[in-house]
């Protein structure tokens, strides 16, 4: 376990805004009640640069489900747990991000905690879910340095409000658009049918293509970096959608597409290397008598921008909040620098 990363700005702290709607409290995940956040963060430089990132929601289970939907962009990964989420329209787990040969051990390690949970005391099935990235350019990723010891560090340390980005967690060895990447998050606010609710995103960034600020491309020599580019081997994104709103399994399968179809407005490629995965689910009881009724699909095209500007968002803070990293092969890459940027824009 690492102190907390240094505090670098985020994409509002520069007053790059993207779309209309309003942020929750903490502009994250966590935002979207219920809802907590843990990593576990491995650096020894310059050999490991990894980690995983926990996503809890409050009393999930393989006896309480919460209703959720996938969405493959593009299919090249490792999301353990994703076709009986596209079968069945439940999640039944909390769902972990880690580096590609470091998921399997994770998918065992979430296992053996819920079934020492109250929620899995009764269980004889499991489905555990686990996104992955592949930070072998930045770290050494066959070591497969995650742990159990650490999966469970960043289950049991998942807390509400603000949600560490960048280099942490599933986020530490990553790199996304020529640029340092990692974990990124961003929230939205909005009446939906009627009342108001959250929606929240959390994005593991690690994808190829050009990036895209305000419209304009940005490359690293735009702001004076050394033009690497993308690592042609290197891609993916792990998106992963939460909200309040009464939404059913279709409908959320719905909003996982869209967080994937955002990633194009940041300069996503969609190369043949890259899992471009959306992940959704909701927080609140539906199909009882005290539960919401669902909101009709007619009234979801603001659902369907608020995840479009969210996920946007969190792909710039994703790279704005990174760190310079050196991996254990001699690459290096930077983040996305602030000021350079705002210069740039303008």
């Amino acid at each position: 376990m690492l102190p907390p990363p240094i505090s670098r700005p985020r994409s509002r702290d520069l007053g790059i805004t993207v779309g209309e709607l309003p942020t929750g409290r903490y502009n994250a995940l966590t935002d979207v009640p219920g809802v907590r956040v843990g990593h576990t963060t491995l650096i020894r430089p310059p050999r490991v640069h990894s980690g995983v990132t926990a996503i809890v929601p409050d009393g999930v289970g393989p006896g309480s489900p919460l209703s959720a939907g996938v969405f493959a962009g593009n299919g090249y990964g490792k999301l353990i747990g994703a076709t009986q989420i596209a079968e069945l329209g439940t999640l039944e787990t909390p769902v972990l991000l880690t580096s590609t040969l470091s998921a399997f051990r994770a998918a065992d390690a979430l296992v053996g905690w819920v079934l020492q949970r109250p929620e899995g005391a009764d269980a004889r099935s499991l489905n555990p879910v686990v996104g992955e990235c592949n930070d072998g350019l930045l770290s050494d990723i066959r070591s497969r340095p995650v742990r159990e010891e650490h999966v469970r560090a960043a289950l049991d340390t998942a807390s509400y409000g603000p949600v560490a980005e960048g280099c942490v967690g599933g986020g530490t060895g990553l790199t996304a658009l020529g640029f340092k990447a990692g974990i990124g998050t961003s929230s939205r606010r909005l009446p939906l049918a009627g009342p108001v609710i959250t929606l929240g995103v959390l994005v593991q960034a690690n994808f190829g293509g050009t990036l895209r600020v305000r419209g304009r491309t940005v490359t690293p020599a735009d702001v004076g970096l050394p033009a690497e580019g993308p690592d042609p081997r290197a891609g993916s994104c792990m998106v992963v959608a939460a909200t309040d709103a009464p939404l059913d399994a279709r409908q959320l399968t719905r909003l996982a597409r869209r967080c994937v179809y955002a990633l194009a407005r940041a300069g996503a490629a969609y190369g043949h290397g890259s899992g471009d995965y959306g992940l959704a689910f909701g927080t609140g009881p539906l199909g009882t008598p005290a539960g919401p009724a669902v909101v009709p699909d007619d009234t979801l095209d603001a659902l369907f921008t608020a995840a479009l500007d969210a996920v946007e968002e969190s792909v710039l803070n994703a790279l704005l909040t990174a760190t310079t990293t050196t991996g254990p092969y001699g690459d290096t890459r930077h983040p996305l620098p602030a000021r350079p940027l705002l210069a740039l824009l303008e």
